[in-house]
C-alpha cells in the first residue's frame, strides 16, 4: 500500500525506483536500485541517496501513527555521505517505544516534532550515508 502512496504522492521518488520493503510500527526500510540512478563518475547520485532516506519519515508516520488525524512533514534534514554507493542501497530508520508513546500522547494537542535517524547501506553492508531528519506530524485543519 505504501508503495502505491509513494507513486501517487512523490512520483519522482517512485521513478527512481524507491520501494518500501519493510514497514511496521516504529520501523521502516526502503530500497533503491543503482540502475538509472548513477552519476557522472559511476556512483549513486547524492540526490537519490537523500531521497531514499528522507521518505522514511513519511513511511514511519504511516506505519506508526494515525493517518486519519495527522500528516507528516519534514522540517529539515542533515546528511553525511560516508562512502560511495556503488550498487543498490537500503535505508532504514526506527523510533523507540518511548518515543512513539511521547509522540502519540502529544499528538492529542496538535503538532509534534520528532527526530529520525536513518542509515543508508550498500548490499555489502557498507554504510554509505547517515541522515538526521527533523520531522513533525501535524493535525489536519490546524
Amino acid at each position: 500500500t505504501m508503495n502505491l502512496v509513494l507513486e501517487q504522492t512523490i512520483p519522482r521518488a517512485h521513478q527512481m525506483g524507491v520501494t518500501f520493503v519493510e514497514m511496521r510500527p516504529g520501523y521502516v526500510r526502503a530500497e533503491v536500485p543503482f540502475e538509472g540512478n548513477g552519476n557522472h563518475f559511476g556512483v549513486m547520485y547524492a540526490g537519490v541517496i537523500f531521497t531514499v532516506a528522507e521518505v522514511l519519515g513519511g513511511a514511519i508516520h504511516y506505519a506508526t501513527f494515525d493517518v486519519s488525524t495527522h500528516y507528516p512533514l519534514v522540517r529539515g534534514m542533515q546528511i553525511d555521505f560516508l562512502a560511495p554507493g556503488t550498487g543498490p542501497l537500503s535505508a532504514s530508520a526506527s523510533l523507540s517505544d518511548d518515543e512513539i508513546a511521547r509522540i502519540r500522547t502529544e499528538a492529542v494537542n496538535g503538532k509534534v516534532p520528532f527526530e529520525l535517524v536513518a542509515e543508508v547501506v550498500g548490499e555489502d553492508g557498507t554504510l554509505v550515508a547517515r541522515t538526521r531528519g527533523d520531522y513533525q506530524i501535524r493535525p489536519y485543519g490546524r
